[in-house]
Parts: structure tokens; C-alpha cells; sequence
């Protein structure tokens, strides 16, 4: 359990985070400039609070009333950002036992060859980071954290400067430290796929302050969330079950219940979850289905909620799961659709971005 009540100060930029984290793994998502990494910097005892508290598993590790102020070393925090940091004059092997060689015998309680197994980085051992790859270099890094036995895992954007094959190389080690090693996570990323890839649990921090916390799909239909989604290109997120690949023709066929959905071609595996996400404007409303359309993807459903976001109008439609849907108020009224009509939800196969499959806990 974690509570945090900190503010910073920092010239004309304020952050106020206010949260209580009870979750294996937080997501702290937000726009560039929002204050994430600042945070995590505060959690870690890298920068000074201007005063609050913050409190793990009953312990305060810095309260500006109480005068507590634990200097990093002795929070037992690891880190992972978003360079490596990996010391250049030193092998992999000797990189991993950094850390691990500064506790004492009684706090080493993972071992290097079960961390380098994990990460799949023993071959690396003798190598230096000049030698390493991108996607290496970071798994080196959490190697390190975890080395250091830490009660809290904080990465800041730690994939921010890989490509999008690399993501999905170093994505599935991180969910194995989640799920084998059970180390609390605290991850940063302005990039919703990849916290959702590991957690629904997230923070929505925009300008200073986190506006919401919960699980992300419920927070989604929150006005606050809805509006800074948006601004981020992200509403809907979709869990669907692969059915069919068609490499020949560009596609895999998906289902969301007992309706089919064509997403643009996946390498996942038939049979399991795959997570999409598509913005509210690339979907359009008809009241009946069209024939003779290049748009594949039409999903049937009923409205049910209608609400306005600044200028926006944003329908509710439920096709098995709620999809937000934006159009103008002249074509609600044109089409007579209101709260519980029956509509059809249209969107081209390549307006859906697929990403790795969520994990549901």
C-alpha cells in the first residue's frame, strides 16, 4: 500500500499528487510536461518535496511535518529510465551486481543467474554496453533493479527511445518480473498500450496534478479523462479474441462477443487476447447497414448515454462493450438518434491500432 500527498514547487510549474495505491502495478499516464517523471523522482528521494508525505507499507519516507526525509539508498527503490545508464567501463555481469554487491547478505534476496535467466541476458554476461543493442541495454538495466532487491519498481518511460519492434521485445520481460518476482511497479509512459499491457490500474496526471486514478476503463468515461484522452488520441480500448489471419489480404479478423472485427494484420496467435484501441472520431453512426462500402467494420449496438465535452458530442453506443463514438449535434438530430436507438458503429480495418494483449488482473 502506498499513499502518496506530495507537492513540488519547481518556478512557475506546481504538482500536487494525491493518491492511495493498493495495486501490484500503477500506471501514471499523462502528456508530456505533466509532471510524471518529477513524481517518480519524489518517490525515489531524488528531489526534495516542497512538503506532503509519502508513506510504503505503513512506512514514511519522507513527511515534511514530521521532519522524515530517507535518503534514497535506504528506500529500497529501483529504478529503470529511460537511458540505460549502464556503466560503460563495466561488463553485463558486473553492471547486474552493482547494486547487488552493496546490500547486505540478509537483503540479497534474488540472485543474478535467476535474474539473467528472466531476461534472457546470460549469453551478454561478458560483454560491454558499447556492445549491446537498445532493447539489451534496458533489460540490463531492470536487471540491475531488481538486483537490488527493491519493495518498489519505478520506470520512467523506460521504452521512450526504443523503435516499436524493440517495445514488444522488452514488453513481455517486464510483465514476467511482474508476474514471477511480485515486485510492485510504479510505470510511467505517455504511450497507453504499454502500461496497459501490464496493468488496467492507472493515475491520469495532466498539468500537475493526477485528475483521476482507478481502472482505465472506468475512468475513461469521466468528462476530465475523456477530454485529456482525446488530446492524446486514445478513447476506446477494445479486447478482442483472434479468429482468422489473412496475411494475403492484409488483415486478421477478430471477434468482441458474437461480432466480428477486422484489425490490420497481427502476428499474435489464434486463440488469444488481442487489445486495440481506435479513436472517437474515426467512427462514424449509421441507422441502418450499408452494402457496397469499403468500410469492413460495422458494429451493431444501442445508444446509451449522449453526452457533450466542450463542443464535442460523444455517444455511448453499447456493441458488447461501451464504445464512444464523436459526431456533431446536427447529426443526431438529422438521424433522430437518441438514448436507446439502435445504431451501427463504422470504421476502415486500418483506423484500429492492435497492440499486446492486456493483462486482465
Amino acid at each position: 500500500m502506498i499513499d502518496i500527498d506530495l507537492k513540488c514547487i519547481q518556478g512557475k510549474f506546481e504538482l500536487n499528487a494525491k493518491c492511495s495505491i493498493d495495486a501490484p502495478v500503477l500506471g501514471l499516464f499523462g502528456p508530456s510536461g505533466a509532471g510524471k517523471s518529477t513524481l517518480l523522482a519524489m518517490i525515489a528521494g531524488l528531489k526534495k518535496p516542497t512538503k506532503g508525505h509519502l508513506i510504503v507499507d505503513g512506512e514514511y519516507l519522507f513527511d515534511s511535518i514530521r521532519g522524515v526525509d530517507l535518503a534514497p539508498h535506504k528506500r529500497r527503490m529501483g529504478t529503470v529510465f529511460q537511458d540505460s545508464l549502464l556503466f560503460p567501463h563495466l561488463n553485463v555481469r558486473d553492471n547486474l551486481s552493482y547494486g547487488f554487491n552493496l546490500l547486505a547478505k540478509k537483503e540479497q534476496y534474488l540472485k543474478l543467474p535467476k535474474i539473467a535467466e528472466l531476461l534472457e541476458v546470460g549469453h551478454l554476461l561478458a560483454q560491454k554496453p558499447h556492445q549491446l543493442s537498445g532493447g539489451e541495454k534496458q533489460r540490463v538495466a531492470l536487471g540491475r533493479a531488481l538486483l537490488t532487491s527493491p519493495r518498489l519498481l519505478l520506470l520512467d518511460e523506460p521504452l521512450a527511445s526504443l523503435d516499436v519492434r524493440l517495445k514488444h521485445q522488452i514488453l513481455p520481460f517486464l510483465r514476467r518480473a511482474k508476474d514471477e518476482l511480485k515486485i510492485p511497479m510504479i510505470y510511467v509512459s505517455h504511450a497507453i498500450d504499454e502500461i496497459l499491457y501490464l496493468t488496467p490500474q492507472i493515475a491520469m496526471l495532466d498539468a500537475g496534478k493526477i485528475i483521476a486514478a482507478g481502472k482505465f476503463h472506468e475512468l475513461i468515461h469521466d468528462q476530465k479523462v475523456m477530454i485529456l484522452a482525446q488530446s492524446l488520441g486514445l478513447e476506446n480500448v477494445l479486447h478482442t479474441q483472434l479468429l482468422e489471419q489473412h496475411p494475403d489480404h492484409g488483415y486478421s479478423l477478430t471477434s468482441i462477443g458474437t461480432q466480428l472485427l477486422a484489425i490490420p494484420l497481427t502476428e499474435a496467435v489464434i486463440g488469444s487476447q488481442v487489445s486495440v484501441a481506435i479513436t472517437a472520431n474515426n467512427i462514424a453512426l449509421s441507422t441502418s447497414r450499408i452494402e457496397g462500402i469499403s468500410i469492413q467494420n460495422q458494429l451493431v449496438g444501442k445508444v446509451n448515454d449522449i453526452q457533450q465535452v466542450g463542443t464535442r458530442m460523444l455517444v455511448s453506443v453499447d456493441v458488447g462493450v461501451q464504445l464512444l463514438v464523436e459526431v456533431t449535434a446536427k447529426s443526431l438530430i438529422d438521424m433522430q438518434i437518441g438514448q436507446g436507438s439502435t445504431v451501427f458503429c463504422l470504421f476502415k480495418t486500418q483506423s484500429v491500432q492492435p497492440f499486446p494483449a492486456i493483462n486482465p488482473q
